[in-house]
């Protein structure tokens, strides 16, 4: 099981940029296959961004193509999410997630084993 503490979130107007960060507690941080995901109120939790465990492969919803970038540092267990031109309904909790192996972008969450607590993201019209 890997920790992840994610930080970042908060209010920005419509059009602005806000950067995600997810520190992981593991020690084989390499292994691990990372992603973003979000869930609005009232709404599933959606899979947003996931990048291979070398950090070569990114996969991305649709609705953030061009828009946010996945990224991640394996010498400081830490993977970012760059989201720019951010629209009202990016708001949403969002949550780092992580799992073992080759697999990066799986959009059902129950295939993703760790979770961070989530942070808010609020887009001001």
């Amino acid at each position: 099981q890997v920790q992840l503490v994610e930080s970042g979130g908060g209010l920005v107007q419509a059009g602005g940029s806000l950067r995600l960060s997810c520190a992981a507690s593991v020690r084989t941080y390499s292994v691990y296959s990372m992603g973003w995901f979000r869930q609005a109120p009232g709404k599933e939790r959606e899979f947003v961004a996931g990048m291979s465990r070398t950090g070569v492969n990114t996969d991305y919803t649709d609705s953030v193509k061009g828009r946010f970038t996945i990224s991640r540092d394996n010498a400081k267990n830490t993977v970012y999410l760059q989201m720019s031109s951010l629209k009202p309904e990016d708001t949403a909790v969002y949550y780092c997630t992580a799992r073992a192996g080759a697999v990066y972008n799986t959009a059902n969450a129950n295939n993703w084993n760790s979770w961070g607590q989530g942070t808010q993201v609020t887009v001001s019209s």
